[in-house]
């Protein structure tokens, strides 16, 4: 397949032009388009078209195909994990989340992490590369296609930085909010990064108006460069500033997510620290008890600490939640399924 295009990569108009390319009329790219992106798996299936041309399609093109190679399932809340396989047989990761509003797909951006977060388990088995538009909306349509559910929410919180695979995932937005596709709107999106600056402030001119999530995790520098190593680039000034200017230009809320680790950033001392910092911001914060990760002695905070630092956080304003575990039967925290199956050398 290496000299085929994959048809789940293109969007509307690069559609247009590769079937210009093969002399056919500028409509047939829409209905090909909406056929994609209803989870079809091979042109045979598109009946709308003529079977020449759905010969000259499997002549050139193929669409993408994510295999199922394993599957957990909450017994507690419904929750399903994917561990899936790639054409080229790399594996990642993608969460189904049922709540009352709908249907809420997490997906990956990369295969593997260059980040190197301590605490975060898609860092273990390494970073491998960058996954394309298609191969996360694919993640999207097999999702839907498995389960028989509409998809109507997605979270970029999988495995990688989405940031560090800027121009592939613009590109996924676009593809997932069009309108003759899956349709989603940008305001049930919602992106978490580690804080790549320039891409931050990139991604504000986009026009696109996503939920930012951002991965703080510390008050200050000192503990956000033990936990994070992007920090001893992008300082936490640097990032506050970026997402100052972020909500300026979309003026959409940040959330600003925060893994309470007993005994490394949960303190009272921590809490005050961040809240003045945060104080004045367009933003909420999301606390969340960080998962156990086989290799790290981090241990989740406990729900007095919990508690407290989430007191102090609103006596200053900051609207705070405290994330609900789903799926902690399966552990569905992304990167654990693939750490547990990839061999790392």
């Amino acid at each position: 397949m290496e000299d085929k295009v994959n048809l789940l990569d293109l969007d509307a108009e690069e559609l247009e032009r590769f079937l210009a390319a093969l002399g056919q009329e500028k409509f047939r790219a829409r209905q090909i388009y909406q056929w994609l992106h209803k989870g079809i798996r091979n042109a045979d299936e598109m009946t709308n078209l003529s079977k020449g041309l759905r010969q000259r399609l499997d002549e050139v093109a193929y669409i993408g195909k994510l295999n199922v190679a394993n599957k957990l399932v909450s017994r507690l809340d419904g929750t399903t994990k994917y561990l899936f396989e790639l054409n080229d047989g790399n594996l990642i990761e993608s969460v189904m989340m049922l709540y009352k509003h709908g249907v809420t797909a997490c997906i990956s951006s990369q295969v593997g992490c260059r980040m190197g977060c301590s605490f975060c388990a898609s860092t273990g088995a390494g970073f491998v590369r960058n996954l394309s538009a298609g191969e996360m909306l694919d993640q999207v349509l097999s999702i839907q296609t498995d389960s028989g559910k509409r998809v109507g929410n997605v979270v970029i919180m999988g495995i990688g930085e989405p940031l560090d695979n800027y121009d592939n995932i613009v590109k996924f937005l676009r593809l997932v909010n069009h309108p003759d596709g899956l349709n989603i709107g940008y305001r049930h999106i919602s992106l978490s990064t580690c804080g790549l600056v320039p891409e931050i402030i990139k991604l504000s001119r986009e026009n696109m108006p996503i939920t930012l999530s951002i991965s703080l995790h510390a008050p200050n520098d000192e503990i956000r460069g033990q936990i994070m190593p992007v920090n001893r680039k992008y300082s936490i000034d640097k990032l506050l500033e970026a997402c100052k200017i972020y909500t300026e230009v979309t003026k959409r809320r940040l959330t600003f997510e925060y893994a309470m680790i007993s005994g490394v950033n949960d303190s009272r001392e921590n809490a005050l620290e961040l809240a003045g910092r945060i104080k004045r911001m367009l933003c909420h914060v999301n606390l969340i008890p960080v998962n156990t990760v086989s290799g790290t002695s981090y241990k989740k905070s406990n729900r007095q600490n919990i508690n407290l630092f989430r007191g102090i956080l609103e006596g200053y304003g900051i609207e705070t939640t405290v994330r609900r575990e789903l799926g902690s039967d399966i552990n569905a925290a992304c990167g654990q399924l693939r750490r547990n199956t990839v061999v790392v050398e």
